[in-house]
């Protein structure tokens, strides 16, 4: 949290991430042109913003693509505004789902946990309905094998796919289809990588939602920020995340 703050101190970087909220997944070219500094002077500040998990960088061919990065500032909302100012929790949902709006969304957070612990963690159903606001997701988790995702309260699926790749325990794509409505439904197929990578005694979880139209319904990929620090404080803690928003649709 030490290094958020410190990264959202400085009124460049807050631009920066601006520039990101206007339209995501920009090349430092083309944040260069938007600011009267040299480019190693927007590398430095896209540093501090990478460094404090606010930015993801992500190659796409020759190029280095910056992707602001909201779980951060959840995890601040779940830690201090939830608890002192939750009347504004609705808000800053709605603001979430405004930084998300894009063909590409690019999710990271650091777990303390083994890769093997991490691993059974996404793919365990019970432990999955712990941050998944209550959802059960059943598969036998093969390459080309199928999944389903349902909830008791829910008397039909809520989503549906194809396990395209499973390597675990590092990587895991999946093809989805969201079903808890008629409107997410027409949105049709979208792509979901899970990557998990070893650091210390702890874990990158980097999640990749893409293959999404301009413009797609934030439901679908919206929920990301909070499932991603209920299955941190699953994980490290083993308490649910008890914030107004999980506890809206965990029930």
């Amino acid at each position: 949290m030490d290094e958020v703050f410190k990264a959202l101190a400085d009124p460049t970087r807050r631009s920066l991430l601006d520039e990101l909220f206007r339209h995501d997944g920009q090349s430092l070219s083309a944040l260069e042109e938007r600011f009267s500094m040299t480019r190693f002077g927007v590398m430095k500040h896209l540093k501090v913003l990478e460094e404090a998990g606010l930015v993801v960088a992500k190659k796409r061919g020759r190029e280095k693509l910056h992707f602001l990065n909201p779980v951060p500032i959840r995890l601040v909302h779940d830690r201090w505004v939830s608890k002192y100012a939750e009347p504004w929790a609705a808000g800053l949902i709605g603001l979430k789902e405004e930084l998300e709006r894009s063909m590409e969304k690019v999710f990271e957070i650091y777990i303390r946990t083994t890769p093997e612990r991490l691993w059974d963690a996404i793919t365990d159903s019970e432990i999955r309905s712990k941050y998944q606001f209550g959802n059960h997701i059943t598969s036998d988790w093969t390459v080309g094998s199928t999944f389903e995702m349902g909830n008791p309260r829910a008397p039909f699926p809520l989503g549906e796919g194809v396990n395209v790749e499973v390597d675990p325990p590092r990587k895991l794509v999946q093809t989805m289809v969201a079903l808890w409505s008629d409107d997410v439904k027409a949105e049709g197929t979208s792509r979901i990588t899970w990557e998990i990578e070893p650091v210390g005694d702890s874990c990158c979880l980097t999640v990749t939602h893409d293959q999404m139209r301009e413009g797609a319904n934030p439901e679908i990929y919206g929920g990301w920020p909070m499932i991603l620090s209920g299955l941190k404080t699953w994980i490290e803690t083993g308490e649910v995340l008890t914030t107004p928003g999980s506890l809206m649709y965990g029930g």
